[in-house]
């Protein structure tokens, strides 16, 4: 089942750098289309699981929601719609790859864990197979703004995985509560954080707002990129561990181009294919012991089920 739902994660966040840079080269302002995104997507969630009987009203006041919020959607989010107005989707993608070190870094030098040799060396192997992926199939001009840009995402993967982190320790601590409902409350409360940042820094007019590319882009981000996608991810983060999940950032980048050549026959060549290679690789080494651990699981349960 972990298996099944990571490859559907997979699939679900590999549009998403496509939709978002859709809604924004629309015209809508980064931070209130962020917002509009998670504020409406966790309310949604939020109520059908008030409506289940799975959480009641008073999560979303707990310090844990606000913080996750913060780490998880606000930083994350808020640098990666900025900065899609300067950058392609395709360099946020190779970027945003940087999430899954940036967790094993924290975990070292702040958190004093031991490092997991294999992981590391997969998350390194795992960014050259995004940037080899990528690089046949862009051209920058650079500018200030494409720097800054840049140094954004890194800085919102650094919110990304201290998030990731700290999901861990707040499952653990409501272990009663569906992983579903504290996913849909941090989104809440991050979304009302990105609500408020544009009231503050943008320029809001609802022409772009309700144009048809920006309400496409903002119903499929809602729906299948937040209330299904984020779910998958906080439900994966239950079951196995921060690094597991975000390693859907390798995958992003070779969806994109795969729905490219086959949909729209874009340009495909030899340092493609290697980098398509490069990141499976480094996306197995990087899991390599979580999925040890889940095919020896099911092969006790298995034996256990033969002899009973």
């Amino acid at each position: 089942m972990v298996i099944i739902h990571y490859i559907l994660m997979c699939l679900i966040f590999g549009t998403t750098f496509l939709a978002i840079k859709i809604g924004v080269d629309a015209g809508v302002p980064p931070f209130l289309s962020a917002g509009l995104r998670f504020l409406i997507a966790g309310l949604l969630l939020f109520s059908f699981m008030i409506w289940r009987k799975k959480t009641t009203i008073r999560l979303l006041f707990r310090k844990e929601m606000f913080l996750t919020g913060i780490g998880l959607t606000f930083g994350t989010f808020a640098t990666l719609y900025w900065a899609e107005q300067y950058v392609t989707s395709g360099i946020a993608a190779v970027l945003s790859a940087t999430g899954p070190m940036m967790i094993i870094i924290i975990q070292t030098i702040v958190l004093k864990q031991r490092a997991n040799r294999t992981s590391f060396i997969g998350c390194v192997i795992g960014v050259i197979g995004v940037m080899l992926l990528i690089f046949p199939s862009f051209s920058i001009e650079i500018s200030p703004f494409w720097l800054i840009g840049c140094f954004a995402i890194i800085i919102g993967e650094i919110f990304y995985a201290s998030g990731s982190i700290y999901t861990k320790h707040v499952i653990k601590k409501f272990e009663t509560t569906s992983p579903i409902a504290l996913n849909a409350a941090q989104m809440m409360h991050g979304g009302i954080l990105l609500i408020l940042l544009s009231f503050c820094t943008e320029n809001i007019q609802l022409a772009t707002v309700f144009s048809p590319a920006s309400i496409g882009s903002l119903f499929y981000l809602i729906i299948v990129g937040s209330m299904v996608g984020h779910s998958l991810y906080y439900w994966l983060v239950s079951q196995t561990n921060p690094v597991f999940p975000s390693t859907w950032l390798y995958i992003s980048p070779l969806i994109a181009v795969v729905l490219g050549v086959v949909l729209y026959h874009e340009y495909f060549s030899w340092l493609t294919g290697i980098g398509a290679l490069t990141i499976i690789v480094g996306t197995i080494l990087v899991n390599f012991q979580t999925l040890r651990g889940l095919f020896l699981k099911k092969r006790v349960i298995k034996l256990a089920d033969i002899k009973n």
